[in-house]
């Protein structure tokens, strides 16, 4: 199971970390460091479905005063002693037996893992790292694993001075303190500082919210550079794994560069990271997965479907964007970013805009063939509302002998040459985007 690859991973890092001696053992680290922090008290730090430290404790069972989580503890020992494997002593593993929820994982191999992997299983899901939809990524860089274990403490303390918190959240701890250590307002000194979490009521009781899965990678992209591999998972009554996802940074890493160097002028709002970072994504971490890699296209901002053409992406409504407050100059200003960076041709801004211009030119100028200032917008509705590239150029083609037909016919020429069809939509609408602007501003 991957959750011992991972616990054997950061065992070997820990080791060298705190000189221990090359045979210190999965089960040492369990009983000396695990234990005391995660089960020896009255709040756990997590579950494991079906787990010894999730079961009741008969008082009968209590011999000359033995505390209950010492009890749990021995009876894990017996059952990973006497080779009893399930999830709940191997985490990760198969069901106990074929009736069970997870039986799907029932192997008839002789495959018998030993001690020092069944314990090396809790440790590493305990550096999972939990994301919106339920979802648990387990990365393998040093760095984090060292980390997120060094945030384990934290965790205790934070349960420890907020009683009325659900307890059992490891993962979801692990995906905050992530992307805190990993923020402009970490000190290592003081590692409270700055550190906020705005609680949220989950089935009756407080618990700490999930951080959303574009908001840890985002926080990845200020420390590592290239592609990482995350394996994403949930355990539960029903396992659901979604493999090992390549997540490319640096496409990620983009748009800040692309807002640092590019478009915002000083009329406009300009993002800083932390706006850019919190961005909602129209994708869910599953559907993100579901396209191989996650990189740029994974992070679609939520709503910019809305106003894109309708008909030319699933979902899209064809929305004129309207400016009604600074958060809404904000979400406009992201939506661009995102756009541009797609189509990874910064000229293409200058070309939307010099499409929107004829099209403003267009809807204002008189003419000489009678047609109406309603008509003319018509014409223009029935341009940036055009489904793909060849509707687009049939459309634009009235405005040709009306306004500055070398302006449009280089227009219609770059945008044949410069952009993929696929991508075609995302140009589209940053034209709307454009046509929107320059109304405003005639």
């Amino acid at each position: 199971m991957y959750t011992s690859y991972i616990g054997k991973k950061f065992l070997k890092l820990y080791r060298e970390k705190e000189k221990k001696p090359h045979d210190y053992s999965a089960k040492q680290f369990f009983d000396e460091v695990f234990f005391p922090l995660f089960f020896d008290d009255e709040k756990h730090l997590m579950h494991v479905h079906g787990s010894t430290f999730f079961q009741a404790v008969s008082p009968n069972s209590l011999i000359n005063g033995e505390k209950e989580s010492i009890f749990r503890l021995n009876r894990l020992r017996e059952d990973i002693k006497n080779n009893r494997l399930s999830g709940s002593t191997y985490v990760g593993y198969a069901a106990g037996g074929v009736s069970a929820t997870t039986s799907g994982q029932v192997t008839n191999l002789d495959y018998s893992p030993n001690e020092e992997e069944i314990y090396s299983s809790w440790v590493g899901q305990a550096l999972g790292i939990g994301i919106s939809g339920g979802f648990v990524m387990l990365l393998q860089e040093d760095e984090i694993l060292i980390s997120l274990f060094e945030g384990w403490k934290y965790y205790r303390q934070y349960l420890r001075q907020t009683p009325n918190v659900k307890n059992k959240q490891i993962e979801t701890w692990n995906g905050q303190w992530l992307s805190h250590l990993l923020s402009d307002d970490f000190n290592k000194d003081r590692p409270f500082d700055g550190f906020s979490v705005e609680i949220t009521e989950v089935q009756g009781n407080m618990a700490i919210p999930t951080k959303a899965w574009s908001m840890v990678i985002f926080a990845l992209t200020k420390r590592f550079q290239g592609k990482i591999t995350a394996y994403a998972y949930n355990l539960s009554q029903t396992n659901t794994t979604l493999g090992f996802i390549n997540i490319y940074l640096p496409e990620i890493e983009y748009l800040y560069e692309l807002k640092d160097k590019l478009f915002l002028d000083k009329s406009e709002v300009v993002l800083n990271r932390k706006q850019i970072s919190e961005l909602e994504t129209f994708y869910n971490f599953k559907s993100a997965c579901k396209m191989g890699t996650i990189g740029l296209k994974a992070i679609e901002p939520r709503g910019l479907r809305e106003f894109m053409p309708k008909g030319s992406v699933d979902f899209a409504q064809g929305k004129d964007f309207k400016f009604s407050d600074e958060n809404s100059k904000n979400i406009f200003s992201l939506y661009k970013l995102w756009i541009i960076a797609m189509l990874n041709k910064t000229e293409l801004l200058q070309v939307a805009d010099s499409t929107a211009l004829a099209l403003i030119e267009y809807a204002n100028k008189k003419l000489d063939d009678n047609r109406g200032k309603k008509d003319k917008e018509q014409d223009v509705r029935k341009i940036i509302e055009a489904k793909n590239f060849k509707e687009f150029a049939e459309q634009i083609k009235i405005i040709l002998d009306s306004s500055n037909s070398l302006i449009v016919q280089d227009i219609v020429q770059k945008a044949y040459v410069e952009i993929a069809s696929d991508n075609f939509p995302l140009f589209l609408t940053l034209v709307r985007f454009q046509y929107e602007v320059q109304k405003v501003k005639s």
